[in-house]
């Protein structure tokens, strides 16, 4: 009996304690802060795509092209190259019959400096196709902007946490959940004329516009009121 008494007493005590970790008076809301950020890092695809019947010459000519597009774009120091994808794969012809093979390589270019990056790609398209432009915001300006924006939506997070205290007429609040999310629009790309018809009409390297994109900071959190 005096087990009983005493495992029912140390429930007892135990009680106050759990019902305080229940959880009352609890809001939850997000804020976000939001800014324009220039696009200041340029990034080209280039395609290198050759054909033969005997792929040991495919793979002579697919290496030539590419090796020859890395040589002239070593001249550019502003603009970062690197190799990409590259495959050879048969051509098919009736009966299933291979009549020929194909090979593909790619070269990616970076850089901030948009008219070396322009000049540059007008020289490779003598030799490859180019596949894509695309502007977007460098990963170290992006970082620098998303510090910012967390300093403001934590600031925003406060204001709308004692905005809410105030209108329920409580005297304080607590932190219980505190998250931080960042977001920003994908690359711009840029719709360029076929190759041929840049050769063909003599135009000269573009003068790139790199626009704008939106990076934004979201908070989502919970308070307990007190």
């Amino acid at each position: 009996m005096l087990r009983i008494v005493l495992l029912l007493a140390l429930l007892a005590s135990m009680l106050p304690a759990h019902a305080e970790s229940n959880p009352y008076n609890r809001v939850e809301f997000q804020v976000e802060a939001a800014r324009e950020t220039a696009n200041d890092l340029l990034v080209a695809t280039l395609n290198a795509d050759v054909q033969d019947k005997q792929p040991a010459e495919v793979a002579r000519l697919l290496n030539g092209a590419l090796n020859e597009a890395l040589k002239v774009a070593g001249s550019y120091a502003s603009v970062k190259t690197s190799s990409g994808n590259q495959r050879t794969y048969p051509v098919y012809g009736k009966n299933n019959q291979i009549t020929g093979w194909r090979g593909q390589g790619q070269i990616r270019l970076e850089s901030r400096d948009f008219k070396a990056a322009g000049e540059l790609i007008m020289k490779l398209q003598a030799t490859l196709q180019l596949a894509g432009v695309q502007f977007t915001v460098a990963p170290d300006s992006r970082a620098l902007t998303e510090n910012g924006l967390i300093t403001e939506a934590i600031k925003a997070f406060g204001q709308r946490a004692e905005a809410v205290r105030r209108a329920l007429g409580m005297s304080g609040y607590k932190i219980v959940r505190f998250t931080i999310n960042t977001h920003g629009a994908p690359g711009i790309p840029v719709q360029m004329m076929r190759s041929d018809a840049l050769m063909a009409s003599a135009i000269p390297a573009p003068e790139f516009t790199g626009g704008e994109s939106r990076l934004t900071v979201e908070i989502n959190g919970t308070i307990e009121l007190q």
